[in-house]
């Protein structure tokens, strides 16, 4: 009978490592003390990276001498997105390590070009990246450091994704040294996805959404007097520039951005309640998104300070989000409150242009009500109307949106925020902009999303 046990004890284990092995066969792959890899660059030559209209983003030049280079035909473009696969592997390039460098062609081609001395062409990866709309994302953000993440709420496609400062791709091995030397600039950082910042007004969104949860019924009775700030038990928050709102409800608070009014709200929601809402909304979680990306953070529960109630509530204190966070509340907004999860790979093909396997959204996370999620999409509406997002009015489509001016030091240096959708009846796009140490969201940030969404529905 003990013969027996350690028989099947046997079997079972070689049946769970199989089964892992199977499961987890692209992790296994890529990891760099896997020898397959170098076997394989030695019989395959590294397949193309394609934006979804067949664009070039990153190929392999063989050269007059049979050496091959990894060359990037955008340079600083797709930096962060793409990656490069030169002194290790970032971005798409790492991610999809496994079928970059397989060859999927018939086996006779395989055959004929190993009679000949020649590689196999690598399989090719298409992303859902739009070159348009990711230059449009580069001009809009300039020479200033930040992000600018663009998305299709109902598919979960990421359209663009730009992250400044930035670097040439093709020149990696040259700047590598000097990057690595270099602690502040963070260049080789997807500020999109794995920069944290301050959400500042954003994250109004956030407490907005908890206010209408526990008050249903009872959120547009809310009332509030903004004298330019407000002072409790000690603790006081100021307005921007220490404007004075007067009386606001609770749509005027939003659009206004009053400072004051979110803060007293703070202090009213029940914080046992708001921490149920932020697991709900995947802060403290890992992002659905196969690219790497940041954790977003928030200090809540039943103990805190009465200060830290008002912090948090505006979006400052000890709160981080990453730009790809904020851009995915946006889109469970858009999308009637469900979460369609990103992706930014479409398919993989071989050399001859045969499907080797298909991507789409991994799946769905519902972050609040259809209920909750109109009444935002009609707060956000408020904001383009009349509050801090004007500069997208008089637009051929509508849009509704957020702004955030978010302090990040003792001077009250602020970075810039936007995030927002278009057309306002039946959304197609998101865009979540983030601008580091410009100000104010409606004056620097808004004019930037507004050259994405025009860049959009140029293309229409």
């Amino acid at each position: 009978m003990v013969s027996y046990f350690f028989v099947f004890l046997f079997l079972g284990m070689m049946s769970y490592i199989c089964v892992y092995a199977y499961q987890n066969k692209e992790e296994m792959f890529n990891n760099s003390y896997n020898a397959e890899q170098q076997i394989l660059a030695v019989q395959n030559r590294r397949g193309s990276i394609m934006a979804r209209g067949g664009e070039v983003l990153a190929e392999t030049v063989v050269q007059a001498d049979g050496s091959e280079t990894r060359k990037y035909p955008y340079d600083s473009l797709f930096a962060h997105a793409v990656g490069y696969s030169t002194k290790g592997k970032t971005g798409i390039e790492s991610k999809m390590n496994y079928y970059l460098i397989q060859s999927n062609i018939p086996i006779t081609e395989k055959m004929e070009n190993g009679v000949q001395d020649k590689k196999n062409p690598g399989d090719n990866v298409y992303t859902t990246l739009d070159v348009e709309l990711q230059e449009a994302a580069n001009r809009a953000l300039g020479i200033y450091e930040g992000a600018i993440i663009v998305t299709a709420p109902k598919t979960g496609e990421v359209l663009a994704m730009v992250s400044k400062p930035d670097f040439n791709p093709n020149e990696i091995s040259e700047i590598w040294e000097e990057v690595l030397a270099d602690d502040e600039s963070g260049v080789l950082l997807n500020r999109a996805s794995q920069g944290l910042y301050p959400p500042g007004s954003t994250f109004k969104i956030v407490t907005a959404l908890e206010y209408i949860h526990e008050n249903p019924s009872a959120y547009t009775n809310y009332g509030f007097t903004c004298n330019g700030s407000i002072k409790i038990d000690g603790s006081r928050i100021q307005c921007y520039h220490g404007v004075k709102h007067g009386k606001v409800d609770f749509e005027k608070s939003f659009a206004k951005s009053c400072n004051s009014s979110f803060a007293n709200m703070g202090t009213k929601v029940d914080w046992n309640s708001f921490n149920g809402t932020l697991d709900t909304l995947l802060f403290g979680k890992s992002l659905p998104f196969e690219l790497d990306s940041a954790i977003s953070t928030v200090k809540a529960g039943e103990d805190l300070t009465v200060r830290d109630q008002m912090q948090t509530a505006i979006g400052q204190g000890e709160t981080l989000v990453s730009p790809l966070h904020m851009n995915l509340i946006t889109c469970a907004i858009a999308n009637d409150g469900v979460l369609q999860h990103p992706y930014v790979v479409d398919h993989v093909e071989n050399a001859n242009g045969a499907v080797i396997k298909r991507y789409s959204s991994s799946g769905r996370t519902k972050m609040m009500s259809e209920q909750e999620a109109a009444i935002l999409q009609g707060l956000m509406r408020e904001v383009v109307e009349t509050g801090t997002g004007t500069k997208l009015l008089e637009q051929p489509y509508t849009a509704a949106g957020k702004t955030g001016s978010a302090e990040y030091n003792s001077e009250r240096d602020s970075h810039a925020w936007f995030t927002g959708f278009a057309p306002v009846e039946d959304p197609e796009i998101c865009v979540t902009v983030i601008i580091e140490g410009a100000g104010s969201g409606g004056d620097y940030a808004v004019p930037m999303a507004r050259r994405v969404f025009d860049a959009y529905f140029r293309e229409q």
